[in-house]
């Protein structure tokens, strides 16, 4: 519930600046404060096709009577904007009779710059229609819509199963289901504007005509930009949001949570002001008239940003985890239906060594469910089947190190290799036995040359 009356004044005219961004007005901003310290708020409509200015008053009062539609009727027609232009007046309170015969009598004789009123009560309407809510004080972003947490056309678990399906020595099969939970984070998808000249003596020396769209993380604490691929995701799926229905998503994964929004919308309006401010903010040098070379800092105006939209939505971070035997392997990602971004793969990662990353060979230990790379991982030596360092029983035979499930299989070997005739055993270690040859080669060719039959 939106608890109007116990907003401040500013509370209240930021209040507005979020109702009307939501409302899908462009280009929303607060003016300068007048004399009575209230910041109207200007934006722009389209209308059939017409771009069209509407200035706003907000009034945080009881009443508002017929001087303050008047004052604002004048406003609207000085005020500088090519194209149609009309005027709103919003309070808490209620307005006077007065005021609204004022401002029907504009309508009435099709004065080109109406005035539309709306009290206390079409706010609390329009609040609940747009999912504003106050809390502490302050107005908290309700949103319930969401990127998809998994692509509809597959199993919940799919991204896990593709993942597995680049480590050798395992099957699908052999998978057990993982545990899958999904954690939805709110997200901010920010589009603004940055028009700067800057002139001297010697005309322009530098311009700025720039759009800018980022996305943000927007948890409780310090607004945090996304990187690019993240970024990306969000606003090449935002088209394709569905609702946030946790009853449903409860039937999917095995364990949900939702974040709250820690800023309100304004309050991301202005970050991202200054951040633009400090990213456009540049040193140029130029020659003046009198030939001289000067430095100067070209900084944007907080008039020259503005935020044309800021769009909240929840991102799914999924993360699945798979036990297998001795190992857990997580999985997690941001998803968006089929798309997603990895933020973590403990399934391509050898779990003795610091090696990850897809582009390595990861093989399965069927003994203990170890994944190894190519450097922990050995075969078998009884059974020739892969087996990881970290669990393997070793011996040496013929010199070389054999690799054994467990003690059973090594002591079986034993008795095999114990039977074997010596060509056999020498072969246990073909490297061994390679050098060995060309060794009695070498001999018997040295033989044969001293004694000069060769």
């Amino acid at each position: 519930m939106a608890v109007l009356d116990d907003l401040s004044g500013f509370e209240f005219e930021d209040l507005m600046e979020d109702v009307f961004r939501n409302l899908g007005y462009e280009n929303v901003r607060q003016a300068e404060r007048t004399a009575d310290e209230g910041r109207d708020v200007l934006m722009e409509e389209v209308v059939d096709g017409i771009r069209r200015a509407v200035v706003v008053e907000c009034k945080h009062t009881g009443t508002v009577g017929r001087p303050v539609v008047q004052k604002l009727h004048s406003a609207i027609a000085t005020f500088d904007f090519d194209g149609p232009k009309r005027g709103m007046v919003v309070t808490t309170g209620r307005f006077t009779g007065p005021a609204e015969e004022y401002a029907e009598r504009l309508e009435q004789n099709d004065d080109p710059y109406p005035i539309e009123l709306i009290d206390g009560a079409d706010l609390r309407e329009i609040a609940d229609e747009i999912g504003l809510d106050l809390y502490n004080g302050r107005i908290e972003i309700l949103c319930d819509e969401t990127l998809r947490p998994y692509d509809p056309a597959a199993a919940v678990d799919a991204p896990v199963q593709e993942a597995f399906r680049d480590i050798e020595n395992i099957e699908a099969a052999d998978l057990p289901a993982p545990h899958s939970q999904v954690t939805f984070r709110p997200v901010v998808a920010i589009t603004a504007d940055t028009n700067a000249v800057f002139e001297t003596s010697v005309g322009v020396i530098h311009r700025i005509n720039d759009r800018t769209q980022f996305v943000v993380h927007a948890e409780r604490g310090h607004p945090r930009v996304a990187d690019d691929d993240i970024a990306t995701l969000v606003t090449e799926n935002f088209h394709a949001t569905v609702d946030l229905d946790a009853d449903r998503f409860e039937d999917v994964f095995d364990e949900i949570s939702e974040r709250r929004f820690g800023q309100t919308q304004t309050e991301y309006k202005e970050w991202a002001v200054d951040r633009l401010r400090d990213y456009h903010t540049t040193t140029v040098t130029y020659t003046g008239d009198n030939n001289v070379t000067y430095n100067k800092t070209c900084e944007p105006n907080l008039s020259d940003i503005s935020v044309q939209s800021i769009g909240p939505v929840y991102l799914p971070e999924v993360r699945h985890t798979t036990e297998i035997q001795e190992y857990t392997y997580p999985y997690e990602y941001y998803a968006a239906g089929p798309s997603r971004v990895t933020t973590e793969d403990g399934i391509h990662r050898c779990v003795h060594c610091e090696t990850s990353g897809v582009d390595e060979m990861y093989t399965y230990c069927p003994n203990c469910g170890a994944i190894a790379c190519d450097s922990h991982s050995k075969t078998e030596r009884l059974e020739g089947e892969p087996v990881c360092t970290g669990c393997a029983v070793t011996e040496r035979f013929a010199l070389k190190t054999k690799y054994f499930y467990d003690e059973q299989n090594l002591e079986a070997f034993r008795e095999e290799y114990a039977a074997m005739p010596i060509h056999e055993k020498v072969m246990e270690n073909k490297l061994l036995a390679g050098g060995s040859v060309v060794a009695t080669l070498l001999i018997v060719l040295g033989v044969l040359v001293i004694g000069g039959i060769i």
